[in-house]
């Protein structure tokens, strides 16, 4: 009797304190809409960059810390900002015809880290008195750093070439 007596009172006690909960309300859905909104955004602006040729679009999309990584069939691997820069503008510089075709196959989003597989196909109308081709699947890695998406990897993979 003595137990129940004093479990009532506890329960008592605790039950009077009628201060409400903190309530947070945080619509977790409509933040990873943003998330991936904006995670898309720079990842389309990086694959309009290319084509167009367009440098200072393409730095815009690196990490601010300057650790990118290029990866590229038969290439040493680059691990700065400045290597995968002087890649692209030697690249570009060359005086040769060509096109850089995208499709993003499917992406992998989370809160600070993303990844997208893209497949590309580099042509060119005459390569050695032939048309040239080469498809290839690129994973790009993209970090969230503050609020903004940065790309931190371009792994590039050859599927097929016209030269193979």
């Amino acid at each position: 009797m003595k137990h129940t007596i004093f479990l009532l009172l506890v329960l008592s006690i605790f039950s009077c304190n009628n201060a409400p909960e903190p309530i947070v309300k945080v619509d977790t859905i409509a933040i990873q809409e943003a998330n991936k909104k904006a995670f898309h955004s720079v990842l389309n602006k990086h694959l309009e960059a290319v084509p167009k040729k367009d440098l200072e679009a393409m730095k815009n999309t690196l990490t601010p810390n300057g650790n990118m990584q290029l990866i590229l069939p038969s290439t040493e691997p680059t691990y700065t900002n400045a290597d995968f820069m002087q890649y692209h503008k030697d690249w570009f510089a060359a005086d040769l015809e060509w096109s850089f075709t995208t499709k993003v196959l499917n992406t992998s989003i989370g809160e600070t880290l993303g990844m997208a597989i893209v497949e590309v196909v580099y042509s060119e109308p005459l390569r050695n008195g032939k048309p040239y081709f080469n498809k290839m699947i690129v994973s790009y890695d993209l970090q969230n750093i503050n609020g903004h998406w940065y790309f931190i990897k371009d792994h590039a993979s050859s599927v097929k070439k016209s030269t193979d």
